[in-house]
């Protein structure tokens, strides 16, 4: 998973006053609900494994923007207006975030889950911060009420995901043993040499420009053979039509992406994390300008 800070900025002043607060709580689950009900309701078939989580946290933070504004309205006397905001409140719910799961090919239940969980874990760490900072009582009482409550949500959303994991997993042994000659390699090595034959096959539809942008991605890892384009050196290029292989292409890297990321999770030494996590920064700007290319190429 990602390894970077849960905040990338912390409140930039103290919250004053309760309708402050409130008007900071509801805004972040308002944003959370449009963020999730924007893939929920989104019709695109790759989405479809993960529309159900989507809708159901949107549904989530919708009521709990309902229960905020109520509290605000019992404890303030009004609803939550963001005319009381003193500085924009901080994004909870990153739009890149969601733009990982909504472009990815490999997206699950699971992966939906961890996203949450990551989500509320980032808002117990940004309501921590709000109660070291409170100089009102009352204030620091509800921020840490909020905070217990996102400690819980936490626990909650991290129940879904084991239960995701598992379903997954079986099915994922039920397919496999079903059907043995998957034509997806598990071995990082081998996707790296089959991605690579791919990207070759690839260039061949690209402008001049493209070809020598994708053919010397990451060539430190590029064994030198690859370096010869396919019309040049005779190499076979790797069968099927270019979207097809294109479409492969971008699956592989991404299956290579999640490796290198699970590596780096599961690492049992400093060294073996650091070159896994190397890996997968590599790995993840390799996908990132395939996908560039690809959007490029298909607006044409």
């Amino acid at each position: 998973m990602r390894k970077e800070p849960l905040l990338t900025a912390v409140p930039p002043a103290p919250v004053r006053s309760l309708s402050e607060l409130y008007a900071i709580a509801v805004d972040q689950a308002q944003r959370a609900t449009h963020r999730y009900g924007a893939i929920a309701t989104q019709m695109d078939e790759r989405l479809s494994p993960v529309r159900s989580v989507f809708e159901a946290l949107a549904t989530r933070e919708q009521n709990r923007s309902g229960s905020l504004s109520a509290a605000c309205l019992a404890a303030c006397g009004k609803r939550p207006d963001a005319s009381d905001l003193r500085w924009a409140p901080i994004d909870l719910v990153p739009a890149a975030e969601i733009a990982d799961i909504r472009d990815s090919s490999l997206s699950t239940p699971y992966t939906a889950w961890v996203l949450a969980a990551r989500h509320r874990q980032r808002a117990f760490v940004f309501w921590t911060y709000v109660i070291a900072l409170a100089e009102d009582p009352l204030v620091r009482l509800t921020a840490e009420a909020l905070a217990h409550e996102a400690l819980s949500d936490g626990s909650l959303l991290r129940r879904e995901r084991r239960l995701a994991w598992r379903a997954e997993r079986k099915i994922a042994a039920d397919k496999t043993e079903a059907a043995h000659g998957t034509d997806e390699p598990a071995s990082a090595a081998l996707l790296e040499s089959l991605l690579l034959k791919d990207i070759i096959a690839w260039s061949q539809g690209l402008t001049p420009a493209q070809r020598d942008h994708v053919t010397t991605m990451d060539p430190s890892r590029l064994p030198p053979h690859f370096l010869i384009l396919p019309d040049e050196g005779g190499a076979d290029p790797a069968s099927g039509e270019i979207e097809q292989i294109k479409r492969r292409a971008l699956r592989r890297a991404e299956q290579l992406s999640n490796i290198y990321l699970d590596e780096a999770e599961s690492a049992a030494d400093q060294s073996s994390m650091e070159l896994a996590q190397k890996l997968a920064a590599q790995s993840i700007m390799r996908l990132a300008a395939l996908r560039n290319i690809a959007s490029v190429s298909a607006s044409r």
